[in-house]
């Protein structure tokens, strides 16, 4: 590797336990966590409640699963330009009770029986630009509050309490669902938010940030720093590419997914919560695993490894058939590989990702990712809708979670699969 890169300190014990020391740092993380939470249940409380109680088609869930996702595409990079000139505290307090607001309208809606698809498409396109606004906020915000050889452990942390939440959220949505009315439902949902809220309020730190010229211009000039840092370099180009081929076929598989478990496999709202629940634990093993194994065998060998595995592991679901004694049991061991498989993955591509960036471009990249990855989630979800309607679920199903396996594959054909146990140097050039 490039002598920009030097190994990882021996001293990680230590700055770990000081890390866990810094109250701010403790705030962050537990805002995050029951940030992350809310977001990711309310991602499928919404659908569900479309599929169960509005008894929407295929093409209808891809359009209200594509709204939500929208905001990613349309705002992400302003988002950027806008954190890394604003104080992340600001931003994600501000992000979350916007969210709480969005789905507790949706809960009174409901209560007074106005709850219907329109209601539904507003609530998951505010709670979906509000997110990402919160999530560039996050990530930023790691690099301004801990010092720089506490990065991959304080991300570590952050990064695991999101994986476990964006993997096991659903799980805790498809149950609230099944056992509560949609109304409470959707306002358990909010009150994640307001825990993110006040958690994220005890945050003291007040952070340093440089003056920068405004106006139109200068905003498109900043999104184009952004776009062309990360594409001039080998290996956060190969993540936005990887997050990119990823994201799209796993929008689409969920898509299909959602609609294959109750309707295919006759499977009731709590039957999916509890398959779904086994990526919690499964995350739980990725983040231990995440804190030795790219050390060990370095990062490239780590990252496609555990995305052949994760990704993998979604193709056996196309074979399962009914409610059968063994249904249940599959799926739980299916989900448990794919959460903590996905968990590493999520973890390491973080680390990397943070390390070779500098500090003043944290949120730009963070954006340019996020726009390039997850801006093709709309597009994803629409496809899942098109392709189950049009070619059943189960083919739609194995198209779609056949396509994961790109990620993998790009992986193989760059620099970030030789990539070993290193980290750049914190006197990195800024």
């Amino acid at each position: 590797m490039p002598s920009r890169y030097s190994a990882v300190s021996d001293s990680a014990r230590s700055v770990t336990q000081n890390l866990w020391r810094n109250s701010d740092f403790r705030s962050l993380w537990a805002g995050q966590t029951a940030s992350q939470v809310g977001e990711h249940s309310s991602l499928v409380i919404l659908p569900l409640i479309a599929v169960l109680t509005l008894d929407v088609g295929a093409d209808q869930l891809g359009v209200l699963r594509a709204v939500g996702q929208a905001p990613q595409l349309l705002l992400a990079l302003f988002v950027g330009v806008w954190v890394d000139k604003w104080r992340t505290r600001t931003v994600m307090v501000v992000a979350d009770l916007g969210r709480a607001l969005a789905l507790g309208g949706a809960a009174v809606a409901a209560l007074v029986g106005g709850l219907d698809m329109p209601v539904l498409l507003a609530v998951a396109f505010a709670v979906g630009a509000l997110s990402v606004f919160f999530d560039v906020a996050y990530q930023a915000s790691l690099v301004r509050l801990v010092k720089r050889d506490q990065l991959l452990q304080g991300n570590s942390a952050i990064e695991a309490s999101r994986s476990a939440a964006q993997i096991g959220g659903p799980a805790l949505g498809g149950t609230m669902t099944s056992l509560l009315s949609a109304p409470i439902a959707a306002a358990a949902s909010a009150l994640f938010f307001v825990v993110s809220f006040l958690g994220i309020s005890r945050v003291r730190h007040r952070e340093s940030i440089p003056a920068q010229p405004g106006g139109p211009q200068r905003v498109w000039l900043r999104i184009h720093e952004g776009l062309r840092f990360v594409a001039g370099d080998a290996l956060l180009r190969t993540v936005c590419l990887a997050s990119a081929a990823f994201q799209l076929s796993f929008a689409a598989m969920m898509t299909t997914y959602l609609l294959f478990l109750p309707r295919e496999l006759h499977l009731s709202g709590t039957a999916i919560g509890l398959a779904l629940a086994a990526t919690g634990p499964g995350a739980l093993v990725g983040s231990l695993l995440a804190a030795r194994l790219p050390r060990r065998l370095g990062y490239g060998a780590t990252l496609v490894g555990a995305a052949v595995i994760g990704d993998g592991v979604m193709l056996c679901v196309p074979a399962l058939h009914g409610a059968s004694v063994a249904t249940i049991p599959a799926l739980i061991a299916i989900n448990l590989v794919f959460g903590a498989f996905g968990q590493l993955v999520n973890v390491a591509i973080m680390a990397v990702r943070q390390a070779v960036t500098p500090d003043a471009m944290q949120g730009r990249v963070a954006a340019t990712i996020t726009f390039a990855g997850m801006g093709l989630t709309p597009v994803g979800s629409l496809l899942g809708g098109l392709l189950a309607e049009h070619w059943g679920m189960r083919a739609a199903l194995l198209v779609t979670a056949a396509g994961m396996m790109l990620s993998p594959v790009l992986m193989v054909l760059s620099p970030l699969a030789r990539l070993g146990p290193l980290l750049p140097s914190p006197d990195k050039p800024q």
